[in-house]
């Protein structure tokens, strides 16, 4: 057996509501149930030595990847550092009746784990946690901090200097109005969005996502803040009044929720990313992770196009709100009815704009700007943002790089089209490819590489989504610093047999050793009247500032 990860969930997940200790195991040549049952036995006496024996125990076999499962039991917040102590003695116990090494005695590991418990164990932690609960506000916690309430109305203490509950003034202490977004594409953009939605409505927003945290327009910090982190430092800024929280897959699949209560949920839709991770190994266990948030969220915004999604939402409980690019049935419903955007709040039908006035729909080729737009206006709309506020925000939102770096930034340079995205799996790039294909050019170009944490097969998906845009110069790139235990030039190897393999010739085809040496091949290329998709990753910034150097300094094709 090969354990792959011991963590704890610190807060509801996929197995059950509330914290605790999970392991990712793959279980080899063993039988699956039986070592599940060897698992839960062992388990069961060492919880009842320490005095768990109430704990919750919950298994997730993977499915469509090697045997094995996440076996998780649930614990006080107070003594998680030794709960994955406890999964992994009861683990190493069913082990070796496999003929793993045998454990500590019993006794040996209880006498241990009971100390470890005991010292670990913070009872005010527990008590104020309580307390909050008993006054209807948020409780946040971490190794270092606790808060109470969210954003202008929190207020934080330090792990080690914990009030007593009669001392924390609960009468200044209250909530602020959470929106959690999640999905495979499109969260990044969706979030600011309802950020610059909420914004134009006179609110200060907190927003938290790929690219990292804001508020109120103004950037604190940078970095990948989709996970846990990022949802806290907004939770807890004194200068957000509503908080807007992009929540990424890998966050809810390592720690859980990072909030007990939000008041509405979107999720953009489910497709091929990150597979083999956290032991998901296929859609369908993908679309439960994503469907996660429907634990905390009073309210779903969810996408009507993907089955995934319509399949799951009856059984979430939740008040819906659905949101499409087609007209959809329903009394809640954001969707695309001919050319214009529209709502549907308890059957009244009210327009919000035509997709022409929709910038980042560019004249309706982007049709996944859309769908995000849709998305963002209904959660805005169950958010208290009036609908011509609505209206008025996205007619003057651009997918500049200002305003969303790295998502369809748009460069005119010397007559040459150039797209800077950050699009990096199959289903995000054939939404490129179709927007590319419906734009107007004399020839398009685009640049393409891939991580190599991802399998062949996405890779592979990732070239034939490349070629649907029927380019006429593709650029496969290395990406050195992505490799991710791959040999050098073994991905771009595997991206230019696929494109081999979907019709595309010798000639159309070129390789880079670098992101930022593929952009110079791409403009060295161009003429008046092409269209450039720059994928870009490794070098984003380097190729978002490049482009606007060019366009200060007035370039034009043919010049270096």
């Amino acid at each position: 057996m090969d354990v792959q990860d011991s963590r704890r969930l610190t807060g509801s997940n996929l197995l059950f509501d509330g914290p605790g200790a999970a392991l990712d195991v793959a279980f080899g040549a063993a039988d699956p149930a039986s070592v599940v049952a060897a698992w839960r036995r062992h388990l069961h006496r060492l919880l009842v030595v320490l005095g768990w024996e109430d704990a919750v125990l919950a298994e997730r076999l993977w499915r469509g990847g090697p045997s094995g499962a996440t076996l998780a039991f649930s614990a006080p917040i107070d003594a998680l550092y030794a709960a994955t102590e406890v999964n992994e003695w009861a683990l190493q116990a069913a082990a070796a009746e496999w003929g793993g090494p045998a454990p500590e005695e019993l006794a040996v590991a209880g006498e241990r784990l009971a100390a470890q418990i005991a010292a670990e164990r913070e009872p005010a932690l527990l008590a104020l946690r309580r307390a909050a609960h008993e006054h209807g506000v948020a409780f946040i916690w971490d190794d270092k901090q606790v808060s109470l309430g969210l954003g202008r109305g929190a207020r934080i203490f330090e792990r080690g200097a914990l009030p007593a509950n009669e001392d924390v003034p609960w009468s200044e202490i209250h909530d602020v109005p959470v929106a959690l977004v999640t999905g495979t594409n499109g969260k990044t953009t969706t979030v600011r969005l309802l950020a610059r939605l909420l914004s134009a409505a006179g609110q200060r927003p907190g927003l938290s996502s790929t690219d990292g945290v804001w508020v109120a327009g103004e950037r604190v910090a940078a970095g990948d803040y989709s996970g846990p982190e990022g949802a806290r430092s907004v939770l807890r800024h004194p200068g957000v009044d509503v908080a807007v929280l992009e929540v990424a897959r890998g966050g809810l699949l390592r720690r859980g929720l990072p909030i007990e209560r939000a008041d509405v949920g979107v999720i953009t839709n489910v497709a091929e990313d990150h597979l083999g991770e956290w032991g998901v190994f296929e859609l369908e266990s993908l679309a439960d992770a994503k469907m996660l948030i429907a634990k905390a969220a009073r309210r779903l915004v969810l996408n009507a196009d993907d089955p995934r999604l319509v399949s799951r939402a009856a059984a979430t409980g939740r008040p819906l709100t659905w949101f499409s690019l087609a007209p959809c049935a329903g009394t809640d419903v954001a969707s695309l009815e001919e050319d214009q955007l529209v709502l549907r709040e308890s059957g009244t039908r009210q327009p919000i704009l035509a997709v022409a006035d929709l910038p980042i729909a560019y004249g309706g080729a982007a049709r996944h700007n859309i769908a995000n737009a849709l998305g963002a206006a209904a959660a805005a709309r169950h958010l208290g943002v009036p609908v011509v506020t609505i209206a008025a925000a996205l007619a003057e939102f651009h997918s500049t790089p200002g305003a969303n770096p790295g998502r369809l930034n748009d460069f005119q340079l010397g007559g040459v089209r150039v797209l800077v995205d950050f699009a990096h799996n199959p289903h995000g790039v054939a939404a490129l490819a179709e927007a590319i294909a419906a734009m107007p050019a004399q020839r398009r170009l685009v640049i393409v590489g891939q991580a190599g944490d991802r399998d062949d097969g996405a890779i592979r998906g990732l070239a034939r989504a490349v070629w649907k845009a029927r380019p006429d110069r593709v650029i496969v790139k290395e990406m050195e610093t992505y490799l991710r235990g791959r040999e050098k030039g073994v991905i771009p190897a595997l991206i230019i047999d696929e494109l081999h393999a979907a019709g595309a010739s010798d000639e159309v085809i070129g390789r880079a050793d670098s992101e930022l040496a593929a952009v110079e091949q791409a403009f060295a290329w161009s003429r008046e009247g092409d269209l450039l998709l720059l994928l870009c990753h490794e070098s984003r910034g380097a190729v978002l500032e490049l482009c606007e150097r060019k366009k200060r300094e007035g370039w034009r094709p043919g010049e270096a």
